[in-house]
C-alpha cells in the first residue's frame, strides 16, 4: 500500500440555522443548494439601538446578538445571524412601516448617495466569525409623483431605505458601488459562502 495514501473518513455535514424569518434572507440562503432551517432569534433590536453607538456598531452587536441567540439553543450548529442598515448623514433609516414613511425616506435620499451597512455573524460551536459588507448606493434626483408611483407599485414597506433593488427599485438609482449584490438584499453570499467553506459545509 503506497504510505502516501490515507483512509478517507466522511464527516457529517454541519447543521445550517439562519437566525431569521426574512423571506429575502431565506431566498438567498436558499440559492446555496444546503439544506437549513430558520429559528426566530427573539433579539430586541429597538432596544439595541436605543442603547446607541456609530450605525456600523449597531448592526455589527445585532447580527452578534441575533446567531449567538439561536446557537444558545442549537450549540451544534453553524448559525448564521445578519442586520442591515440603510445609513445617510450618519443615523439609521429604518424600515418605514408606513407609506408615509417611505414617502420621506425617498425624499431624504433622492440625488444623493447613502450607504447600506449588511453585517453577518455566524455562530459555530468553538466561537463566532464576523464580517460586514458595505455597498454605496447613488439615487438619481426623484419628483413627488415618481416617488408616489414607486411606493404604490413596489410596496417597500419592511425594506430599510424604502426600496426594493431586486425589485422595480432599481430604477431609482443611478450607480451602485459593491462588491457584491446580494448583500444588498440582505445577506452577502460571497463572504458567506466562502466562511461556511471554512467552518466545514460542503459548497461546491
Amino acid at each position: 500500500m503506497d504510505a502516501r495514501q490515507t483512509t478517507r473518513v466522511d464527516l457529517p455535514m454541519p447543521t445550517l440555522v439562519l437566525a431569521s424569518t426574512s423571506t429575502y434572507r431565506q431566498q438567498l440562503l436558499a440559492r446555496l443548494q444546503v439544506p437549513f432551517r430558520c429559528e426566530r432569534p427573539g433579539v430586541d433590536e429597538d432596544a439595541v439601538k436605543r442603547a446607541g453607538g456609530t450605525p456600523l456598531a449597531i448592526v455589527q452587536q445585532l447580527a452578534r446578538a441575533k446567531a449567538l441567540a439561536v446557537a444558545g439553543r442549537c450549540p451544534d450548529a453553524l448559525v448564521v445571524g445578519s442586520d442591515q442598515a440603510a445609513v445617510v448623514d450618519g443615523t439609521i433609516l429604518d424600515k418605514p412601516g408606513t407609506v408615509a414613511a417611505a414617502h420621506g425616506q425617498l425624499r431624504r435620499l433622492a440625488g444623493r448617495s447613502h450607504t447600506l451597512l449588511t453585517a453577518v455573524a455566524v455562530a459555530h460551536p468553538h466561537g463566532c466569525v464576523e464580517f460586514v459588507d458595505t455597498t454605496t448606493l447613488a439615487m438619481r434626483p426623484l419628483h413627488d409623483a415618481e416617488i408616489e408611483r414607486y411606493v404604490a407599485k413596489d410596496q417597500p414597506l419592511d425594506c430599510a431605505g424604502s426600496y426594493k433593488i431586486e425589485s422595480l427599485g432599481i430604477t431609482l438609482f443611478d450607480r451602485i458601488d459593491s462588491g457584491d449584490h446580494t448583500a444588498i438584499v440582505g445577506l452577502p453570499l460571497l463572504a458567506l459562502a466562502r466562511v461556511l467553506r471554512e467552518l466545514g459545509l460542503a459548497l461546491p
